[in-house]
Parts: structure tokens; sequence; C-alpha cells
């Protein structure tokens, strides 16, 4: 049909596969994009950047924190750092650097760690990042974005070209399931109800967003009705949205692959306590704990991260 939407170039494509590819993009549009990284070239998607610009790419070794204090000096001189690599290094390694040198000065450069949550399953705890979103959410000014797969990787990346300011993108390493299938302009600090439902909703972000769809499938399977609200702006928060939900939904369970400490479910929960709302919540995550290592996919499933475990860790909350 002539007017059939054409589906998205990144429908299938990891986060931080996107991130690559439209950093390259960014880059052919304005000359003050420069791409920064810290032995990480080809893991953190930025081989094509190089070979395209090899004067706007800068590689510090394995100096995290060089790499995050240099590239607030970039700014400084005009530059747009697009800086990447491990979230875990990017958040506790380099995070006072990213705090002092670039928040304190409100400088636009941009956070894109890679490797977050659990998705470096093999690495363990070491390279494993439960932290992150709490780290950089508490520096005054920071924008926190967490994309729940690649189409909306590009539409977040694409939104932070001119904003004024300190940006974290938080990336995934696996390919996340499909969410968005079509190209939009993303809108920072707004929250997108997936499915509306008046039993339970489920406010999630990142690559658990899919997941977190399945489950309301599985719950929607006996009788509970179940709606889905991906929130993908950590800070600014949409606290209309949300606040929305808790008065007319039965139960609000939030879902990330993060601690439940400081948190997606932190950030709700002050909103929702705040708000004087009264509605049955849970903070679904990783408990106070280190992180065991092991494939991906199985380790989802041990912290009843996928579908079936959160659908499981609902009906506990509702019961």
């Amino acid at each position: 049909m002539e007017n059939e939407i054409k589906k998205s170039q990144f429908v299938g494509k990891s986060s931080r596969a996107v991130f690559g590819e439209v950093l390259v993009e960014l880059a052919e549009k304005d000359q003050r994009v420069v791409a920064v990284t810290a032995d990480l070239l080809g893991s953190v998607r930025m081989t094509e950047f190089k070979k395209k610009f090899p004067k706007r790419f800068f590689d510090f070794g394995i100096a995290e924190q060089n790499m995050t204090g240099a590239s607030a000096g970039l700014a400084i001189t005009g530059k747009i750092p697009y800086i990447s690599t491990y979230a875990v290094f990017a958040s506790l390694r380099a995070g006072e650097q990213a705090r002092t040198d670039i928040a304190y000065n409100k400088l636009p450069a941009r956070i894109c760690a890679t490797h977050s949550g659990i998705s470096f399953g093999v690495g363990g705890a070491t390279h494993q990042s439960l932290e992150d979103i709490g780290v950089f959410r508490n520096m005054p000014g920071m924008t926190v974005f967490v994309p729940a797969d690649g189409v909306e990787t590009a539409a977040m990346m694409r939104a932070t070209l001119e904003l004024p300011g300190p940006v974290y993108i938080r990336l995934g390493r696996s390919t996340e399931k499909t969410v968005y299938e079509h190209d939009f302009e993303y809108t920072i600090g707004m929250a997108d109800i997936l499915q509306e439902g008046k039993d339970l909703a489920i406010l999630v972000c990142g690559g658990l967003v899919g997941h977190a769809l399945g489950a309301a499938d599985l719950l929607r399977d006996i009788g509970i009705d179940t709606g889905v609200v991906n929130v993908s702006t950590i800070k600014p928060i949409d606290k209309e949205t949300i606040l929305r939900v808790a008065e007319t939904t039965g139960a609000i369970l939030s879902v990330e692959e993060h601690s439940i400490i400081n948190g997606l479910g932190s950030a709700v929960a002050e909103l929702i306590a705040e708000a004087g709302i009264s509605v049955r919540f849970k903070r679904h995550g990783i408990l106070d704990v280190f992180t065991t290592s092991g494939p991906y996919k199985d380790l989802l499933a041990y912290y009843l991260l996928d579908a079936e475990g959160i659908a499981k860790t609902a009906q506990k909350l509702l019961t």
C-alpha cells in the first residue's frame, strides 16, 4: 500500500549498535559532534565513526577518568562529545569527573554507556552495572535516558543533539526485544503508555520493556487486566503520567534491570508518596546483592526479570 508506514531500519538492532550508527548520522549533520572512548572502539560501536571522522575521534586507552575530564574540555571549546564506555565504568570509575567536570559546569556532554544492568552476563559483578541510574539521576542538571530498543535509541539520540546540559543514555549489550517498529520524534520527559490496564500497571524501562509486554500478555490470560508504561526518561520523570496511572490503577509494579535502590522504582515511589496516593506498589529489579555471572538470558530468568518472572512477581503483589 502506498500509504503504509515503512518500518524503521533499526528494528532488530541492539541499542548499542544503533548508537554507533546514529552517532555517524549526527556527526554528518553537525561538525561539533566528536566521539570519545576508553579502549573500547569496537565494543561501543565507534568503528565506523573513526573511519569517517578520524580527526574527531579520541581514544584515551584504559583511562576513563581522563576520558571524562578531557570530554569536559572538549565541550568547553564548543564541541558536543559523545562519550562511551561500559556503564559500570562511566558511573563509578569516572563518576567524579562526570559530576564535577561535566554536570557542575552544565556542559553538553553525552555519556552513552553500554553493557548496562546484567546484560554483560558472563562478565559478572565487576562488569555489570546496577548503580548507574542512581548515580546519574542524583547529579543536578543531568538528563537520564533508558531506551527500550534500537528504534527508541535512535529517536532519543537525535533529541539530544541540541539539548543544553549533560546527558546520560543507558544502553544494553544484547539485542532488546522489539517495542517500536517505526521511527518517531522523541519527547524528552514523557512516559509512553504502551497498554492500558485497570488491575495493574507495570512501569518499566530499558530492555525489560519488551519482557514486560510479554508479562502483560501472560497476566491477561489469567484475567488480570495489565497496563505497561515505558518510562524511558528517568530524569526529568513524567510526574503527570505516573500519578494519573497510580490514581486509576489497582496496583503499580516498577521493573528495571538495576538495583531496586535509587533507580526507576525509587523515583516512582517518591512521586506516589509525596502525592499522597494510596496504591499497592512494589519495586522489582535486583535486590541489595552483587549479581552472579552467566548467560544473559539465564540471568534474566534467575532474577525473575523475563516475562514469566515479571508475571509471577505481579501475581504475588496482587495477592
